[in-house]
């Protein structure tokens, strides 16, 4: 469907990419003004604490391990985040008792209603715009998303080195 509603043959990748170039920026600010809930206010957290609560809201408790490679970071970083996390007492972190050097993690049970509604108006806004796609077109979209991603690190990392090159 076309920005004025209307259906259409589809777009030219070149009016595909200005359209996104368009409409990015307005989504990731949008994302970005989504309140955090009183009860987690005092923490400052960051999008980075949020992708982690919202894979422990989803999957369920889970080990710093799978944490990390779901979150694409290294355990370190993984196991300060937590840290932090469990500081301020919003993430619980024991021992797994069938490998006690393993830390599971899991949302606090106080805490658990706040990250839900933090993550709610995403929740329902992606409800909302992948329902009336196929599973395939799901699929698509969400590829697309991960190559657009990979490809932006890719000229981040190439610039880098361009950088310390000169």
């Amino acid at each position: 469907m076309s920005s004025d509603g209307r259906q259409g043959a589809g777009l030219s990748v070149d009016n595909g990419v200005r359209t996104l170039l368009l409409l990015m920026p307005r989504v990731v600010a949008r994302t970005k003004r989504t309140p955090v809930p009183q009860q987690l206010e005092e923490y400052n957290l960051a999008p980075r604490h949020l992708s982690l609560l919202a894979y422990l809201f989803f999957d369920g408790p889970l080990a710093v391990s799978e944490l990390a490679t779901r979150l694409e970071l290294v355990p370190a970083t993984v196991s300060l985040l937590v840290g932090e996390l469990n500081r301020y007492g919003v993430v619980d972190r024991k021992e797994d008792e069938a490998d006690r050097r393993r830390k599971i993690v899991s949302i606090a049970e106080p805490y658990r209603e706040a990250v839900r509604s933090w993550l709610e108006n995403g929740v329902n806004a992606w409800r909302v715009a992948l329902e009336p796609l196929s599973p395939a077109e799901r699929q698509t979209f969400i590829d697309t998303l991960r190559v657009y991603e990979r490809e932006l690190m890719g000229a981040q990392e190439r610039q880098a080195v361009a950088a310390t090159a000169d």
